[in-house]
């Protein structure tokens, strides 16, 4: 089954690339490699989650983040590549949940992420979960892919 049609099956569906919020491009292909730069939590153009997981953000809200994270990711590995069936796994999630003082769940949050992407692809994929002070416009969860292509 085509990513697409397995997003389609669990009631979502990919947007539509971001555009950036600062001076870089949404993703790079170099070799057989394509990376994320890291993508927020934007819908239809707005960010949906803001502010700190544990203190302004529950933990279910910052999961539910991080998903929309992976959906915005995948749509710039779209964008760069052509086609999500170029994919072959993948290997790297780097996640950066913007923490509020002593939370320590920043695994939970970001399994959001990985639990999509694992119903997604058959393989695993390796991952840190990173608390900062901090995001790009306050977001409450970043996310950035490092994925292996394929084929051409």
């Amino acid at each position: 089954m085509d990513i697409t049609a397995k997003l389609s099956s669990l009631g979502l569906k990919l947007p539509e690339a971001a555009a950036p919020v600062g001076a870089y491009v949404p993703a790079v292909v170099s070799g057989k490699y394509v990376y994320t730069a890291g993508q927020l939590p934007l819908a239809d153009g707005t960010l949906r989650y803001s502010g700190k997981v544990g203190m302004d953000v529950t933990v279910e809200d910052g999961y539910a983040a991080a998903r929309l994270c992976v959906l915005n990711a995948l749509a710039a590995v779209k964008a760069a590549v052509g086609d999500l069936q170029r994919v072959r796994r993948v290997v790297k999630v780097t996640g950066f949940v913007n923490s509020a003082p002593g939370f320590t769940g920043q695994a939970v949050v970001l399994n959001g992420a990985s639990e999509l992407l694992a119903a997604l692809f058959a393989e695993g994929h390796a991952r840190s979960a990173v608390g900062v002070a901090a995001l790009p416009l306050n977001a409450a969860v970043e996310v950035e892919l490092m994925c292996e292509l394929d084929r051409e």
